[in-house]
């Protein structure tokens, strides 16, 4: 009565569907009957399951050794007051973490000079490339920056607060941004590797997926951006991210299809 009063005109429920109600109780007993015909005479309450063991821990985890000493009062015997010694060690092992530890990179570059020709200048020991160059944060910060984002799913702006919360530092998302953006361009030769690869072989699969992309000009609403995917089975797989559904995308993307073939001849 509630849906046919409040309910949308597409959830109401017609006179045949409430038929149906109507036969539930007759149908579940016809069930618990059949069911009782195939049941054994004399079921056990409780079966034997096999506990499947203690898990065991990865072997290829490194092994840190705690040692626990005995009391002083177990030093000493309690029958004939000798001192106790160390026979063996009663083992136990758990799975352990050590949180991540920030700290300050202070680089310092070896400068040389000679003293007997000194027009010849101050010569400095060069700098290894960076990621980002002149940036606040090391590469490692930068790429467990993208690590966090795209594996474990972590948004930039909880990465930002996170910083600020562990180590008093505040990092805008914008800047965090930036350093994504960057490993973004680095990894471009490698994505059209893996294009060329895919766009190589004889079989395709594409799919579009929408994502919601928070814009500027959006004024508190979500753009609708989409995802192309291309693919094939047991294969790489390539991401393409458009603004819009124009064809564009995929007609770029098999333009360079229509390239490989001419080059192959």
């Amino acid at each position: 009565m509630r849906i046919q009063k409040y309910g949308a005109g597409g959830e109401k429920l017609s006179q045949a569907q409430m038929q149906l109600f109507e036969l539930e109780l007759l149908v579940s007993e016809m069930i618990e009957k059949a069911e009782s015909k195939h049941a054994p005479a004399h079921r056990s309450t409780k079966e034997a399951v096999k506990h499947p063991g203690r898990q065991e821990l990865p072997p290829n985890l490194p092994r840190v050794e705690r040692i626990l000493p005995c009391a002083l009062d177990q030093h000493v015997c309690k029958r004939c007051g000798k001192e106790t010694v160390v026979i063996g060690y009663e083992e136990t092992s758990q799975l352990d973490v050590e949180p991540a530890k920030y700290f300050v990179l202070v680089t310092k570059r070896e400068k040389r000079a000679c003293r007997s020709c000194e027009d010849l200048g101050v010569l400095s020991a060069p700098l290894p490339p960076r990621i980002i160059e002149k940036c606040l944060a090391s590469d490692r910060i930068v790429i467990d920056t993208v690590v966090s984002k795209y594996c474990d799913h972590a948004p930039l702006h909880r990465q930002s607060v996170i910083l600020e919360r562990d180590i008093g530092l505040k990092i805008s998302r914008a800047t965090l941004d930036g350093w994504v953006l960057k490993v973004g361009e680095l990894l471009v030769p490698m994505v059209d590797a893996m294009r060329r690869q895919l766009l190589s072989g004889t079989y395709i699969q594409a799919d579009e997926t929408p994502v919601d992309v928070q814009t500027r000009e959006g004024r508190g609403k979500n753009h609708q951006a989409y995802l192309w995917q291309y693919s094939r089975p047991g294969g790489i797989v390539v991401f393409d991210f458009r603004l819009g559904r124009g064809r564009d995308g995929p007609r770029r993307f098999l333009g360079q299809f229509e390239g490989i073939l001419q080059t192959d001849g």
